[in-house]
């Protein structure tokens, strides 16, 4: 229920400056008679307007007695913006960071064999045994070449990532970095005539190449010539592939025997 002073700051705030309740209100002043007597017309009204005198003082206006004074509705004062968050709208937008690649995890081992050099798979990631089918496989492969079939294992086998832990980037460019380095430096050792590139993380890390370059031969910057083949396991378990192997062999023997 409002109270009287609050129910006149309403009113005048709603700019009502008389009005008259229907029924008697709690806590409200009596009413005056004088406010119910009809309202006279202003051109009914007769007056006199008498210029005032130089020396006399401005009247002072007085309230018409038929008007309340008006009461102020506090308001809430507005809050001021926070500077805080003013500038942090002005400031850019910085740039989302790109999620980070995880490393590629695979096992290469580098071989020579005659004037060539091999970059193969290691598909368990562990070195080769000389009974190991994928060994044998390859022993067969070097023969079917004219190449010794006893190659030569250099150095250990590249396992990526090189760290389990750290902030060093691992990614796949780093990778490649890692794998191309490795390989040129073997080659400043010792020219070869043709580097084969075998199973697709040699294909994709010394080569930049994917599985459509199969059996082709490809010219790589500061790697020179190189054959890209299937993986030893994935020529077991697809031997169609073989003859495709064969295939391009035949038109490649040409360049080891050559140096020979």
């Amino acid at each position: 229920m409002l109270t009287e002073p609050r129910r006149r700051a309403y009113l005048s705030a709603m700019q009502v400056v008389h009005w008259l309740p229907r029924a008697e209100l709690p806590f409200a002043a009596p009413s005056r008679p004088e406010l119910l007597l009809p309202v006279a017309p202003v051109e009914d009204l007769d007056f006199e307007v008498r210029p005032a005198a130089a020396n006399e003082a401005p009247a002072t206006p007085q309230a018409r007695s038929g008007e309340r004074p008006k009461i102020e509705i506090p308001r809430p004062a507005s809050a001021p913006k926070p500077v805080a968050k003013a500038a942090e709208a002005e400031e850019p937008v910085a740039a989302a960071r790109p999620a980070p690649v995880p490393p590629p995890r695979f096992s290469l081992q580098l071989l020579r064999a005659g004037s060539c050099l091999l970059l193969v798979e290691l598909a368990t990631g562990q070195p080769f045994q000389s009974r190991d089918p994928s060994y044998l496989l390859l022993k067969d492969m070097l023969r079917a070449a004219g190449l010794p079939d006893a190659p030569q294992i250099i150095g250990e086998p590249v396992r990526w990532p090189l760290l389990v832990r750290g902030n060093l980037d691992q990614g796949p460019e780093a990778a490649r970095d890692f794998v191309q380095g490795f390989v040129q430096a073997r080659l400043e050792d010792a020219p070869c005539a043709c580097l084969w590139l075998v199973g697709l993380p040699a294909l994709r890390f010394a080569a930049n190449a994917d599985s459509d370059a199969y059996y082709q031969t490809l010219t790589l910057e500061g790697l020179g010539d190189a054959w890209a083949l299937p993986g030893l396991e994935l020529l077991m378990d697809e031997p169609q592939r073989k003859a495709d192997v064969w295939k391009a062999m035949r038109q490649l023997m040409a360049r080891w025997k050559s140096v020979e």
